[in-house]
């Protein structure tokens, strides 16, 4: 529902050598990575800027949280993650009004 908050797991734990991507939407735009040798994590804001202070990593898992979601960040995020192994995963959020 509009205003909450949605946590998408990534289900592991990061290794040290992994680095996470988020993507979001049919052109999957990067919205978020964490390069977890290099310590750095970093949320980017798209062009139309409907995520901005919004979205949280976990540093420890790679999951992404999203704070007061509305309807226009309904859609099909990705995570990928790379390292030792290489593993994705697809959520599909959907959004409703009051």
């Amino acid at each position: 529902m509009e205003g909450d908050s949605v946590t998408l797991h990534t289900d592991t734990e990061i290794r040290e050598d992994d680095d996470i991507l988020w993507r979001y939407g049919a052109e999957k735009s990067l919205i978020a990575k964490i390069k977890k040798k290099k310590q750095i994590s970093s949320i980017f804001n798209n062009t139309d800027g409907r995520f901005r202070d919004r979205l949280k990593l976990d540093d420890q898992t790679g999951s992404l949280n999203i704070t007061n979601i509305t309807t226009e960040h309904t859609g099909l995020y990705e995570v990928k993650i790379r390292g030792v192994k290489e593993s994705s995963k697809t959520f599909s959020v959907s959004v409703y009004g009051e």
